[in-house]
């Protein structure tokens, strides 16, 4: 008979490099096996279970709302998308929302938002628009997000590409400042912190030289806080260390705690209301049930001040691992739980996963060389210094 490793491996696609346990529970910071053995998690389903897996609110939300409707159809008007566009727009200061499932289709939407602002509003000749990108970025992986991607492996023979995008670096004021003289520019496209890249972390202020930048220039600032947003880096939103308000406001992953698929783009009445009926759309976006769940998601990260913890476990675990002296051991970087290890090239990041693994410690690589080490927001501390007992002890022998 064969295991479900075996199984998958045999029928499911192999897009994933994966480690070798097969996961069939989740509850609070910990996944298990099996066999029942139990394990850290320090991924987070990649910063999506940030109210930590089973959450009782949430699985109450998800059930009472499955026992009336899951899904009608955006054809009709339902109670829970009412309820959380304006709960939603209310709680970040927006005046509309759109929604869909995916973070990249959330990209998507922002892509084709920003290119109608340019040649509706900005005035932009046709076909002309352009959108600036920051190197090593990470939008999704469907066709206009690749086209903006630096990474080879994510745009590599699946051409030919969308066009249309610049790429500058990240973290340059000055690029930004020139890159703007181009008065085809309709859009800014912005992690406030590089996630997939290897948690990098911009100047202080450099977001909010961007977003002024921006407005001279009557360019649209974009902001990804798909993985940055929703408490993970130690404020609901990792713009808010700059205090900045982007024109839109990218949303995904922990706006549903891992229950269902649920993305958002939020902005003005005046940009939002550029697609009209028929010019855009999904099936399963704003239905009842992802709604429901949406809703007491972003509650629990407010009322158990998840972010205020993830500001106190992330500088804990950071200045714990800055005490390894191991010169393997380039940088620790990140804010909040939203935290990455970078190592020299002599390292294999998949090896050091593996043997984390067989601490029963869950992590992946990103790029760059790169480990993030991202738990559930409701991590305790004594729950910290038991997986950074766990990680010290195996970066120590590297």
């Amino acid at each position: 008979m064969m295991t479900s490793e075996e199984k998958e491996l045999k029928y499911c696609s192999i897009n994933y490099d994966r480690l070798p346990v097969t996961i069939t529970k989740g509850q609070g910071i910990y996944l298990f096996d099996e066999t029942d053995t139990r394990y850290f998690d320090f991924l987070s389903g990649y910063s999506v279970v940030n109210q930590g897996h089973g959450h009782p609110r949430l699985i109450k939300a998800a059930t009472d709302q499955l026992q009336r409707l899951t899904l009608s159809s955006r054809s009709f008007f339902n109670d829970k998308l009412a309820e959380l566009s304006e709960f939603i727009c209310k709680r970040l200061g927006y005046e509309r929302v759109i929604p869909m499932n995916t973070g990249a289709e959330a990209c998507e939407t922002a892509i084709k938002l920003a290119r109608k602002f340019g040649y509706e509003m900005k005035g932009i000749p046709q076909d002309k628009a352009k959108i600036v990108v920051m190197h090593n970025n990470f939008m999704g992986r469907t066709m206009g997000s690749i086209s903006g991607s630096s990474d080879y492996l994510t745009y590599n023979n699946f051409g030919p590409l969308v066009g249309g995008f610049i790429t500058i670096p990240f973290n340059d004021v000055f690029a930004v400042k020139n890159i703007l003289q181009d008065s085809n520019i309709c859009a800014v496209f912005i992690e406030p912190i590089q996630g997939e890249a290897g948690v990098f972390v911009p100047d202080n202020g450099y977001l909010k030289r961007v977003a002024e930048l921006c407005k001279e220039a009557n360019v649209l600032l974009v902001a990804d806080e798909i993985q940055t947003g929703m408490g993970r880096c130690g404020m609901f939103l990792a713009s808010d260390y700059d205090n900045v308000k982007p024109d839109l406001l990218l949303l995904g992953k922990a706006i549903t705690g891992g229950v269902t698929a649920l993305s958002v783009v939020l902005g003005s009445d005046e940009i939002i209301s550029l697609l009209k009926p028929g010019m855009h759309g999904s099936t399963y976006g704003g239905n009842p049930l992802t709604c429901a769940v949406a809703i007491e998601a972003i509650k629990v990260i407010d009322e158990e001040r998840l972010a205020e913890n993830a500001m106190q476990q992330g500088e804990f675990f950071r200045n714990e691992i800055r005490k390894i002296q191991n010169p393997k051991i380039k940088f620790v970087r990140g804010k909040g739980l939203l935290n990455a290890i970078a190592f020299e090239e002599s390292i294999d990041t998949m090896e050091v996963c593996h043997k984390l693994f067989e601490h029963k410690l869950l992590a992946k690589p990103t790029r760059n060389n790169a480990m993030r080490f991202s738990p559930p927001l409701i991590i305790t501390n004594d729950q910290m210094q038991e997986a950074i007992t766990i990680i010290k002890s195996v970066l120590i022998q590297l």
